[in-house]
C-alpha cells in the first residue's frame, strides 16, 4: 500500500530517512560551534556561533488565525533567528541565522543523493504591515567527505538584500579567494575556502557571494501570501552525486533548473570524519526581525 503521506515526494531509490515531525525531532538538532578550548570554550572566529537561533517543534500558532499545524498533521519543524541583522555585505550578526541539522554518515556506494522537503517562510506577525523583504535568504545543504576530499553541496534563496527584493536562487561554490578572503579579510580565523558557505565568504550588495554563484534564469516568485500569518507549504528536491562530486538538479515547486555546470569546492579531509553525510537546513533575517522557517517533513533518498 502507498503511504500517502510519502506520495507528495519523489524519492530515490532508497529512502536514507523520511522526517515527518508530527513523530518529534527525528534526530534533526541545533547547528552549534566546537565547544572544546579549556572551560569548554570555542576558538576564535569572525563569525559568532554560539548564538545562533534554536529550532523547536512548532504548530505554527500565530496572533490573530491560532494554529495552522502542519501541512500534514500538527508539528512541523521550526527554525527562528534572533531580532538581529547585519548588512548583507558584513558577517552575520549572531542570532541572525537558524540552522537544523541531522548528523549522518554513508551507507552505500557513492551515487545520486537527494533532499526533499515540504517547507514555508515567514515572519514574526510583531508589527502591521507586510514584511516579505525581512527574509533575506533559507537553503539546504549537505556536508559531505570522503577520503579525497570535504564538500559542501547545497542551494539557497537569496529572497531579499538589504530589504531589496531578489527572489534568485544560487548554489554552493567557493570564488578564487584566499582564506582571509573567506573569512571577511581576517588573517588567522580557523576556517579555509569552501568550509561553511552558509555564513563564511565575502558578500557583496548585488547578492553575489564568495561562496556561491546564480543560477541562470532562476528568479522565481514564491508564494508569500497577503499578510505575516498566512502560510503556504512550498516544495523543494535538490540531487547531487556524490561519486562525481557535481551537482544534478534542483526543483522548486513546478520548476526545474539544470545544475550540471556547477560543481561544489573540494577541501582537504578533516580528522575522524571520513564519511560525513549531514543534511543541514538553515534561513537568515535581512533586519532586526525574527524570521521562521517551517519545515513539514524531509525525505532523503539515495539510488
Amino acid at each position: 500500500m502507498i503511504d500517502y503521506r510519502l506520495a507528495k515526494f519523489q524519492p530515490l531509490k532508497h529512502l536514507v530517512c523520511y522526517d515527518d515531525f508530527d513523530r518529534g525531532l527525528c534526530g534533526w538538532t541545533n547547528l552549534m560551534p566546537n565547544y572544546t578550548l579549556d572551560n569548554f570554550g570555542v576558538r576564535k572566529s569572525i563569525v559568532e556561533k554560539t548564538q545562533w537561533g534554536p529550532i523547536m517543534l512548532s504548530t505554527a500558532t500565530f496572533r490573530f488565525p491560532g494554529t495552522h499545524g502542519s501541512m500534514d498533521g500538527l508539528y512541523s519543524l521550526k527554525l527562528a533567528t534572533r531580532p538581529v541583522a547585519n548588512r548583507y555585505e558584513e558577517p552575520p550578526a549572531p542570532g541572525s541565522m537558524s540552522h537544523a541539522i541531522k548528523r549522518l554518515t554513508t551507507h552505500r556506494k557513492p551515487g545520486r543523493l537527494q533532499f526533499e522537503m515540504w517547507y514555508a517562510y515567514t515572519t514574526e506577525q510583531d508589527r502591521s504591515g507586510l514584511s516579505e523583504n525581512d527574509i533575506r535568504a533559507f537553503g539546504v545543504s549537505f556536508d559531505t567527505q570522503n577520503a579525497q576530499a570535504r564538500n559542501f553541496a547545497g542551494v539557497r534563496y537569496v529572497n531579499s538584500v538589504n530589504g531589496e527584493l531578489k527572489k534568485q536562487w544560487q548554489v554552493m561554490q567557493a570564488g578564487e579567494v584566499s582564506d582571509a578572503d573567506w573569512a571577511y579579510g581576517t588573517d588567522g580565523d580557523w576556517c579555509k575556502r569552501g568550509v561553511d558557505p552558509m555564513w563564511y565568504g565575502r558578500r557583496y550588495p548585488d547578492g553575489e557571494a564568495d561562496g556561491y554563484r546564480f543560477i541562470p534564469d532562476s528568479r522565481q516568485e514564491l508564494c508569500y501570501n497577503e499578510s505575516d500569518d498566512k502560510i503556504n507549504w512550498l516544495y523543494l528536491r535538490f540531487t547531487y552525486d556524490l561519486e562525481s562530486r557535481r551537482y544534478v538538479e534542483l526543483q522548486s515547486r513546478d520548476r526545474v533548473f539544470d545544475l550540471s555546470a556547477f560543481a561544489p569546492t573540494d577541501v582537504r579531509p578533516y580528522a575522524r570524519i571520513e564519511g560525513l553525510l549531514n543534511p543541514v537546513i538553515w534561513v537568515e533575517n535581512d533586519s532586526n526581525r525574527r524570521v521562521f522557517l517551517f519545515v513539514d517533513s524531509v525525505v532523503i533518498s539515495v539510488d
